[in-house]
C-alpha cells in the first residue's frame, strides 16, 4: 500500500477554466481582479501600452505591484493612440466572457472599449470597471488609496488622534480588485441563468466605506464616536502589545473571563486571579488604568520566547510582532504552501526566481497556485494575433509599425 506522502496529489481546481478575460488594468485595483480570476483557472489577457505597463517599473513602495499582481497572466502590447491598434483591442475583447479596467472615467470611451460600446454587440459580455467612486458627485475625483483612507475614516482610526495616518499596505486597492472579482463570480452565475452579462463596477471610496462600517455602526447604536484605535476603549480589558525583557514586543490577549483565569494561572498572577474587582470583563476594562501598568510590569521580566511558549501551550490568544520580510521564514506559511516561487520579469532581478504569496483560501483541500509567472511585455502577443486571425506578414507588420509590442 502507498503511504500518504507517496500517493498522488489531484491537480489543482481551476473553476473558472475555459472562461477568457481581456483586461485593460494597471497599479493593483484592477491587476488584483485579474489575478483572483487567473488564480481560479481563467485565461487573463493583459493588455499593456507597448512600452509596457508603468507599474514594471516603479520603485521604492510600488516595486512589487507588477510581480505580485500579474502572475498568470499573458501579455499584449498594444497601442491603443493607433486605429489598428484600436481594433486589435476590439476583436480581444469580442473573444472574451469578461473586460476589466481600472482606467479614469472617460478613457475607454474614447477608443470605443466601455462597455456602453462594447455590451450592446455582445450581450453576453460582463465588463467590471474599478473607479474611485461609484457614479455621483465624486466621480470625477482622481482617487488614489491614500485620498480615500483619509476622506473615509480609515486614516483617522488608524492614526493617533490629531495624527491620520494611512493603513499599511494598498487595503482599498486590493479589497476593490477583490470585490471587483466577487461582482464578475455573481454577474457570471446570473449569465448562465439568464443568457446575458452585464457591467460591475466596484470603487475605492465605497470599498473604505465598507471597512469602516463597523465603527459607522458603533456610532448609530451607542450615539458615540468611534476612537481611533491607539486611543480606543477597548473591549476587552488584556488586548495589547507589551514591551517584555530585551525591549522585545509580543501582542498578548485575553478576551473572556476563561481566558483571564487561564492568563493569570499560567502566569502565577494568584493574587489578580483572586481578587474580585477583576472578575468580568467590564470590570476589568473599568479598571484597565489600573490594572495595565500592574501587567507591564510584572511582563516586562519575561522574554518573548518564554512568553510565546507559555500562551500557545494555554491556548491564549498572542502574536509576535514582525515586520513582512520576516514571513519568508514562517514555519506555518512554509508548512502550507502559502508561497509559491515566480521569476521576476522586469528590474534588476530580472529572470531571477522570488517567492509570492497565494490566495488565502483553498479549495478541494488546496492552495490555488502559480501556473505561469508574471509575464514579460508582449509575451504573448504573436500568439493572441494569430488566435485572432492576423497572419505572420501581417504580425510582422504590426511589430515593425510600433502598433504592437
Amino acid at each position: 500500500m502507498p503511504t500518504t506522502s507517496e500517493k498522488s496529489v489531484p491537480p489543482c481546481p481551476l473553476p473558472l477554466a475555459g472562461l477568457r478575460v481581456v483586461e485593460f488594468t494597471h497599479m493593483v485595483m484592477g491587476p488584483t481582479c485579474g489575478m483572483v480570476l487567473a488564480d481560479m483557472g481563467a485565461e487573463v489577457i493583459k493588455v499593456e501600452p507597448v512600452g509596457g505597463d508603468r507599474t514594471r517599473r516603479l520603485l521604492g513602495a510600488g516595486a512589487g505591484f507588477f510581480a505580485m499582481f500579474n502572475r498568470n497572466k499573458k501579455s499584449i502590447g498594444i497601442d491603443l493612440h493607433h486605429p489598428d491598434g484600436v481594433e486589435i483591442a476590439r476583436k480581444l475583447c469580442a473573444s472574451a466572457d469578461v473586460v476589466a479596467e481600472n482606467f479614469k472615467p472617460g478613457t475607454m470611451t474614447r477608443y470605443g472599449l466601455d462597455y456602453a460600446s462594447l455590451g450592446p454587440q455582445h450581450p453576453r459580455l460582463i465588463y467590471v470597471s474599478h473607479k474611485g467612486f461609484l457614479p455621483g458627485p465624486y466621480d470625477h475625483r482622481t482617487a488614489l488609496d491614500e485620498v480615500v483612507q483619509m476622506m473615509g475614516g480609515l486614516a483617522y482610526m488608524t492614526g493617533r488622534p490629531g495624527d491620520p495616518l494611512r493603513a499599511g499596505t494598498s487595503v482599498n486597492d486590493i479589497m476593490g480588485g477583490m470585490f471587483g472579482a466577487i461582482g464578475v463570480l455573481g454577474a457570471l452565475i446570473q449569465r448562465g441563468i439568464s443568457g446575458k452579462g452585464m457591467e460591475v463596477q466596484s470603487a475605492l471610496f465605497e470599498n473604505n466605506v465598507f471597512l469602516v462600517g463597523q465603527h459607522m455602526m458603533q456610532y448609530a447604536i451607542t450615539g458615540k464616536p468611534a476612537a481611533p484605535m491607539p486611543d480606543r476603549v477597548s473591549a476587552w480589558a488584556v488586548y495589547d502589545i507589551f514591551t517584555v525583557k530585551d525591549g522585545e514586543q509580543i501582542f498578548l490577549a485575553a478576551v473572556s473571563d476563561a481566558q483571564w483565569l487561564t492568563f493569570c494561572e499560567v502566569l502565577g498572577f494568584a493574587d489578580l486571579k483572586a481578587d474580585t474587582r477583576y472578575a468580568t470583563n467590564n470590570e476589568r476594562v473599568t479598571l484597565r488604568p489600573e490594572l495595565m501598568p500592574i501587567l507591564r510590569e510584572r511582563l516586562a521580566l519575561r522574554s518573548a520566547a518564554e512568553l510565546t511558549q507559555i500562551f500557545e501551550s494555554a491556548g491564549l490568544p498572542f502574536a509576535p510582532i514582525r515586520k513582512p520580510e520576516e514571513l519568508y521564514d514562517d514555519e506555518h506559511l512554509q508548512a502550507t504552501g502559502g508561497l509559491a516561487d515566480i521569476t521576476l520579469p522586469d528590474g534588476v532581478r530580472a529572470g531571477q526566481t522570488a517567492q509570492t504569496t497565494l490566495l488565502p483560501f483553498t479549495m478541494d483541500g488546496q492552495r490555488l497556485t502559480v501556473r505561469s509567472s508574471p509575464p514579460t511585455l508582449g509575451e504573448h502577443t504573436t500568439q493572441l494575433l494569430g488566435e485572432l486571425g492576423y497572419d505572420a506578414a501581417h504580425i510582422k507588420k504590426l511589430h515593425g509599425d510600433s502598433v504592437v509590442a
